[in-house]
């Protein structure tokens, strides 16, 4: 059965275009083909199946773990990740390792980590240069990484912290760049190699977390309450821990996952508020009617609103997709099984009809509104909806809590573009910014008390 048309190009050069433009390849393709259309990328065995109707979106969001596979459609990031990742896993065991790793990431545990996030994005600001040009996205990712660091592993500062960070950093700015998604370009061609240096720093990085791991094992979790010791203490329904390998693999998702992509939507969200001035006044007002609380932060509906937006207008991902596994009717399209269908988070997002106004950075539009799972979906949905959204979603808000009352800053750039990194869409040059006033953290607190 014929799948709906698409862009004609050869399947290496919608490839091309789709690792470097991937925003402006999918508003041509609605532009020209509807809500629905089909992309023939080179390496993968059929075209990908693009939908952007968000009744479309709820039929793929309402399909059941044996209907339809996300963890087939990832494997690209295998040789990342690891094969016992929550993204590569379908079906029963997708079920299960998620179930024993959701816990962790919501109600009072989660919130135990708001001041960390608070007092690591000050002790970052601490040290932004004044009046000269710098990338705000880097410290973005040190925070994010610390952040990772402190509440999932545990770790204290200290020179075990500073060099697991080092590495690590350097790990995942290797294996960022885009070319190393594909097949062809992962050869170990030695120690100089690209992809020889990241199976190299993969390898000693893996090291250390297993020490880790076997670490906690040896020494029990009692008082602790990082995510690591909530996944060594886990159990499934048979009453069987996650293994050494399951650990291993879903550490170095929540790397991956959980600091490159809020690094990222945090760039994106002072991309936005720096050409919004008025919009910064309102949520320094807000945020010193919090006086530095994490739990009163979190409930700031201006910020909230302002976290929304940003993940809205500039999603981290363009897409997420399924494998599926029988034939269905999706938005009316009868597909057969073995197809990819992929609902466009970047499409919903930008549809006038659900966002009026869809390329202007509106905050307000979320006050008051909640949109629907599949009207909103910068963490994809259904059954394999990131387990760290709510956690993300935190850590936006402590951090531009930290940020705003503290800094005066304008961007480098009039126009800023993306660029990809990985499977994440980042402002390019890392958002070039200039930081004309930068206020201590205890006149700030002073202010707001």
């Amino acid at each position: 059965m014929p799948l709906p048309p698409g862009p004609e190009a050869p399947p290496w050069l919608q490839l091309a275009r789709w690792m470097t433009a991937p925003f402006a390849v999918l508003d041509e393709c609605r532009a020209r083909f509807g809500d629905a259309f089909t992309m023939r990328l080179w390496g993968l065995p059929r075209g990908i199946v693009i939908v952007s109707d968000p009744l479309a979106v709820k039929e793929v969001f309402g399909l059941g773990p044996d209907e339809a596979h996300a963890g087939e459609a990832n494997v690209v990031l295998r040789p990342l990740l690891g094969e016992h990742s929550l993204l590569l896993l379908d079906g029963a065991e997708h079920l299960r390792q998620r179930k024993m790793i959701l816990p962790a990431f919501h109600g009072e545990r989660m919130h135990a980590y708001g001041q960390t996030m608070l007092d690591l994005t000050h002790d970052s600001i601490d040290r932004w240069p004044v009046g000269s040009r710098f990338a705000v996205h880097r410290p973005m990712q040190a925070v994010t990484l610390q952040v990772i660091l402190r509440t999932v592993f545990g770790l204290e500062q200290g020179p075990r912290l500073a060099a697991l960070a080092d590495l690590l950093r350097r790990v995942l700015d290797i294996g960022s760049h885009p070319a190393l998604l594909l097949h062809p370009l992962q050869r170990d061609l030695g120690p100089l190699s690209p992809w020889g240096r990241f199976l190299r720093l993969s390898d000693r990085a893996g090291a250390i977390l297993r020490a880790e791991i076997r670490a906690g094992r040896e020494r029990g979790t009692a008082g602790r309450t990082d995510v690591l010791a909530m996944m060594l203490d886990a159990r499934d329904e048979s009453g069987a821990p996650l293994s050494e390998d399951e650990v291993h693999d879903e550490l170095v998702t929540l790397l991956v996952a959980g600091h490159e992509t809020t690094a990222t939507a945090l760039a994106w969200a002072l991309r936005w508020l720096l050409v919004r001035p008025e919009l910064v006044a309102r949520l320094r007002e807000e945020i010193a009617s919090a006086g530095g609380d994490p739990a009163r932060i979190a409930k700031l509906e201006l910020l909230d609103a302002t976290v929304k937006e940003a993940l809205r207008l500039q999603p981290v991902i363009p897409l997420v997709a399924r494998v599926l596994q029988q034939r269905r009717t999706i938005g009316g399209l009868d597909l057969p099984a073995g197809s990819f269908v992929a609902p466009a988070i970047y499409l919903v997002h930008r549809r006038p009809s659900l966002y009026p106004e869809p390329e202007r950075f509106r905050p307000e539009r979320f006050l008051g509104w909640k949109p629907a799972a599949w009207e909103w979906l910068p963490f994809g949905g259904g059954l394999r909806k990131c387990v760290g959204a709510a956690f993300a979603v935190y850590e936006m808000k402590m951090v531009l809590a930290a940020l705003l009352p503290r800094v005066e800053m304008r961007l480098a750039r009039r126009e800023v573009r993306a660029r990809r990194r990985a499977v994440t869409i980042t402002p390019a040059g890392g958002l070039p910014v200039i930081v004309s006033t930068r206020r201590s953290r205890e006149a700030v607190a002073t202010r707001a008390a």
